[in-house]
C-alpha cells in the first residue's frame, strides 16, 4: 500500500489534477470518484492507474490530493488517446468557453444527444476535474475534436439579431456555435455563418451558454421524430 506523499503514482496524480499543462505534456488525465471511474469502465476505457484508498494508498494521503469538498476514495488516470475520437454529424462548437462547468455540461448535453465537441484554443480543459464532474461520466462516450473538423454548414448562435432557430435549416453535418460567456462569438465567425438566435417570451437578456446549446440539440431532434 502506498504511504508516502512522494510517490510517482501519487505526484502523478496530484499533477494531473492541478495542472493543465502536465495534462496536455503527458496526454492523460485524472478522474476522482465511483461514478467517473464507472462511467469510464462502461465504455470499455480502462485506467492506467488507479489509487484506490484503504487498497493501494493509504486514506488519508488519497485525500490530501484530491479537489472534492468530499475527498475521492479513488482516483483513475486515463489516456486521453482513448477517448473518442470520430467525428459525428452534429457539433457543438465552443469558442472560448471559459467555465470548466459550462465545458463539461455541454459535453454532457452532446451525449444525450448523440452530437460531439469542437473546441477553440482558450476553452476550459474538458478533462480538467470540474469540467469532469458537470460531464457526469460523458467525455468517455463523447467525441472532442477541434474547429479544424467542422462541417461547412455552421448555424453561430446570438443573442439577438438573428433568424428565428426554428425557421432554420439544421440538416446535418451541422455544427452550432457557441460563444464564450462574456464577449459571444467574434464578428468574423459569426459572418461566414448562419446567425441564429432563440427567441425568449419572458423577461431574461439571453441564456446561459449551456442552455443555448441544449436548446439548439433538442431543437434539432425533435424535427427527426
Amino acid at each position: 500500500m502506498i504511504t508516502s506523499r512522494e510517490n510517482a503514482k501519487v505526484v502523478l496524480a496530484r499533477k494531473l489534477l492541478t495542472l493543465r499543462k502536465h495534462r496536455d505534456e503527458t496526454g492523460l488525465f485524472a478522474c476522482e470518484g465511483e461514478d467517473l471511474v464507472r462511467a469510464a469502465h462502461a465504455a470499455g476505457i480502462e485506467p492506467v492507474e488507479l489509487l484506490v484508498a484503504g487498497d493501494t494508498v493509504e486514506p488519508r494521503l488519497l485525500a490530501s490530493i484530491s479537489t472534492l469538498p468530499h475527498p475521492a476514495r479513488v482516483i483513475g488516470i486515463y489516456r486521453r488517446a482513448d477517448l473518442p475520437g470520430t467525428p459525428r454529424d452534429v457539433t457543438l462548437a465552443l469558442w472560448r468557453v471559459a467555465d470548466p462547468g459550462n465545458v463539461g455540461t455541454l459535453v454532457r448535453t452532446a451525449d444525450a444527444f448523440g452530437a460531439g465537441v469542437a473546441l477553440s484554443d482558450g476553452c476550459a480543459d474538458p478533462l480538467g476535474p470540474k469540467a469532469l464532474r458537470a460531464s457526469a461520466g460523458a467525455v468517455f462516450r463523447v467525441s472532442l475534436s477541434g474547429w479544424d473538423s467542422l462541417p461547412e454548414r455552421r448555424i453561430a448562435l446570438a443573442a439577438h439579431g438573428g433568424d428565428p432557430l426554428t425557421t432554420v435549416d439544421l440538416e446535418p453535418p451541422v455544427a452550432f456555435l457557441l460563444g464564450s460567456e462574456r464577449g459571444g462569438l467574434p464578428d468574423g465567425l459569426v459572418a461566414r455563418s448562419r446567425k441564429v438566435t432563440i427567441r425568449l417570451p419572458g423577461g431574461a437578456e439571453s441564456l446561459n451558454v449551456a442552455a443555448a446549446g441544449a436548446i439548439a440539440l433538442y431543437e434539432l431532434a425533435r424535427r427527426s421524430t
